[in-house]
């Protein structure tokens, strides 16, 4: 809905034939607010706060921060190297992306991270929060406290022990992606699994294929790079998840539609 309304407004015959049948700028807005109100309030259980956790719509964060008035948005960034990394070995469907081809890969990363930047700093600091992916997975606490206090929403140990709560409070979609990871504990292996998967030339050129990259504080030259270092209770985890491999395999199998997609531990 947001990108068929994108496409309108980057058409002045569209847009003017719009128009002319009396969809103006406040009907459309308030149809489209209607929409996503719907779609947010209707797939989960009724709650003081509406979330939603879809990347693509930070493309149209402006926009949203004028017909949502009272929003907030929460930008996470990761390293492109891992995102892509993740995109195709998870076999993620994104139109444009081409999943065979690493480079034309991190060409659509930019592009897109590009604009999501560009959208978040429009919107403001007041409203929308950039988060290093990395830094939250090394130092959870600090992170989380760092969001909540921007959401104003009261401080809870149980943020920081998610995987106790999945089957509880937390419900996950068996056919997400990343639905077998988020059932572990935050741990430190994600980090890195990117490492040694681009070609040569791809490395080498990682600087103009992806100059984002350097402009979210990551060092496109360094293959793997240092993120900083994790805080013990991570570690821990870390060595909870290997050292209980078989356990959280089978978590992880249990949790979703494919079991063929989840990695099985290391022996």
């Amino acid at each position: 809905m947001l990108a068929l309304r994108s496409q309108w407004k980057k058409s002045e015959k569209e847009w003017k034939r719009l128009i002319e049948a009396g969809i103006t700028d406040t009907v459309l807005n308030s149809a489209i607010s209607s929409f996503v109100i719907e779609i947010i309030a209707g797939h989960g259980p009724p709650a003081p706060r509406l979330c939603n956790k879809d990347p693509f719509t930070m493309k149209s964060a402006v926009y949203l921060s004028q017909i949502f008035p009272t929003s907030k948005f929460i930008m996470m960034i990761r390293d492109g190297r891992a995102s892509v990394h993740s995109i195709i070995t998870r076999k993620v469907t994104i139109t444009g992306f081409d999943l065979t081809d690493p480079r034309q890969c991190l060409t659509k990363w930019n592009q897109a991270i590009s604009t999501m930047y560009d959208q978040c700093l429009e919107v403001g600091a007041d409203r929308c929060l950039m988060v290093h992916y990395e830094q939250l997975v090394l130092h959870p606490s600090s992170q989380m406290k760092r969001i909540l206090e921007f959401l104003d929403v009261k401080w809870d140990d149980k943020v920081l022990h998610h995987e106790d709560e999945v089957g509880k409070d937390i419900r996950l979609s068996k056919t997400e992606r990343s639905t077998d990871q988020v059932v572990k504990p935050v741990n430190l292996d994600a980090l890195s699994k990117w490492v040694n998967f681009y070609s040569a030339d791809v490395v080498s050129d990682m600087p103009d294929i992806a100059p984002m990259l350097e402009t979210l504080g990551y060092d496109p030259r360094a293959n793997p790079p240092n993120y900083g270092k994790p805080d013990e209770e991570v570690v821990r985890k870390t060595q909870d998840v290997h050292q209980n491999g078989d356990k959280w395999y089978e978590k992880a199998v249990q949790s979703v539609n494919d079991p063929s997609r989840v990695d099985k531990p290391e022996s």
